[in-house]
């Protein structure tokens, strides 16, 4: 082949290559919608600068002044919100969703971007640290900076992020006291919308509207999430919720609670996993497994506004006690019936998933280093953040896709000049020469660009390895370009 013609094919490949990433990004990004054309185009030109990039700096990524002070100005901009942001990637969650037949969990959890700050009421109080004591023995405390986010994530049973359903941000003017707070008033009293805790509810209703599908969702949360007004508007939507209780309700007839009802129920079942104590060592735990379908009662100071409902409570507790590691009880509540061992056991698993959401905001922090900005507002935060979690959902895709549909082709996740460069840059190995390269195998290459090792032992690629794998492949493909539109001239 002549220099020549390898010229003009690399053109065609560079080609075809910005075609696909152009087509990935407007696919992601089609529904999103702005106030103003220019904003959305904006939008678009962050967005790839950011995605070619993921954890750098603003200047890095826009390489020069011009493109720095635009980006600045589209996170300041006083009509760019993060709803706007995310509302094409929202759209794309759900059209993933639509094509799926089967139940989806939708995971909500709440986490915190703390900012060390002059100017508080720029950003937000999120709390304050004890730093030690005065000249005079008191206790003194530094004032952390941040925001608050509550994500909503949908994902398969077998572990496959869709996208984001629903985000909420805000931040604090001042520092709240919550446990002085409750010296003075019983919160069961409050009501739920002059609490934060109606993130929760909120979240539950976007969700619900966008997927437009109750019935096949069910909404899982930790302990924060066990609010008597989230199980009402769950019934009231006609949709599903799994989470993991804390509050020993009255029930029956008032007179006795779950714990003293769920006490008299014997066990249903054991079922044994894999735990890791602190050190990480692996061990197996038995769990005994019981259920009961119970009549649950409002607070006492809300009863005249909620109705009693009709749970199902499952009790998860491990046998004996373990060396080096605390004892696995599980206390979930849910309105998804429960006729069997094997069913109870399928909402243990369900529930197990809750910690996928936990790893979307490490990916936000470690990989996209959203708590490193240097940004002065909470506005701009929040925008950043925004852009933030598409990218992030983007890396934890990739992850498990891996994992989910390995044998998938390759076209789904890379286009032609990525599958090229990943060919020329990680050879094969073995028996892998010779068969046919499915997403698994250009995954697993590019998790070995970022340092994954990739030998027999070794766990799937996770979500640390994939984001470095992207940044070199990115900076591999980039001088890739320039070298054949350099030969090109």
């Amino acid at each position: 082949m002549t220099k020549r013609q390898q010229s003009q094919r690399s053109s065609r490949v560079v080609h075809n290559t910005v075609s696909q990433t152009e087509t990935w990004i407007s696919g992601e990004l089609a529904g999103s919608e702005f106030r103003d054309a220019r904003l959305n185009k904006r939008f678009r030109k962050l967005f790839e600068q950011l995605s070619n990039g993921i954890g750098e700096s603003i200047p890095l990524v826009c390489q020069d002044w011009a493109n720095t002070k635009a980006a600045y100005r589209f996170l300041s901009n006083q009509r760019v919100t993060e709803a706007e942001i995310l509302s094409g990637h929202f759209q794309s969650t759900r059209d993933r969703f639509a094509a799926t037949e089967e139940v989806v969990l939708v995971l909500h959890d709440t986490t915190e971007f703390s900012y060390h700050r002059a100017d508080r009421q720029a950003v937000g109080i999120l709390h304050r640290s004890p730093i030690g004591l005065d000249r005079d023995g008191k206790p003194r405390h530094y004032v952390v900076c941040g925001i608050q986010m509550h994500s909503s994530l949908a994902m398969t049973t077998d572990g496959l992020p869709l996208g984001l359903t629903a985000t909420k941000f805000w931040t604090r003017k001042e520092f709240k006291g919550c446990n002085a707070l409750k010296r003075k008033i019983n919160p069961t009293r409050v009501p739920i919308e002059k609490k934060e805790s109606i993130r929760w509810l909120e979240n539950l209703k976007q969700s619900t509207a966008l997927l437009n599908d109750p019935e096949r969702c069910v909404h899982i949360g930790d302990r924060e999430s066990d609010i008597y007004e989230l199980f009402c508007t769950a019934e009231a939507l006609g949709t599903h919720f799994l989470v993991r209780t804390c509050v020993d309700r009255l029930a029956g007839d008032g007179k006795h609670t779950i714990a003293a009802e769920m006490k008299e129920v014997r066990v249903q079942g054991l079922h044994r996993i894999q735990v890791r104590d602190e050190k990480g060592d692996p061990s197996e735990a038995v769990l005994e497994i019981k259920y009961r379908r119970i009549r649950v009662l409002p607070p006492i100071g809300k009863h005249k506004q909620y109705p009693e409902l009709l749970l199902t409570v499952i009790h998860a507790q491990e046998r004996g006690t373990p060396r080096g590691r605390e004892k696995v009880d599980w206390k979930l509540i849910t309105n998804l019936p429960v006729l069997s061992p094997q069913e109870a056991i399928g909402k243990l698993e369900w529930y197990s998933m809750r910690w996928k959401i936990e790893t979307f905001h490490k990916i936000l922090k470690s990989g996209c280093r959203a708590e490193e900005s240097r940004l002065r507002t909470a506005q701009r935060l929040t925008n950043l953040i925004a852009v933030f979690c598409i990218l992030g959902w983007r890396v934890f895709w990739l992850t498990m896709m891996n994992r989910s549909l390995p044998a998938a082709s390759p076209t789904l996740a890379f286009t032609a000049l990525e599958i090229h460069l990943l060919d020329r840059l990680v050879k094969d190995k073995g028996t892998r020469r010779t068969q046919r390269k499915s997403l698994a195998t250009y995954l697993t290459k590019l998790a070995r660009l970022g340092g994954y090792l990739a030998r027999a032992s070794d766990a799937p690629p996770g979500n640390r390895v994939v984001w470095r794998g992207l940044s070199r492949l990115t900076d591999i493909q980039f001088g890739f370009v320039m070298g054949a539109e350099l030969v090109g001239n």
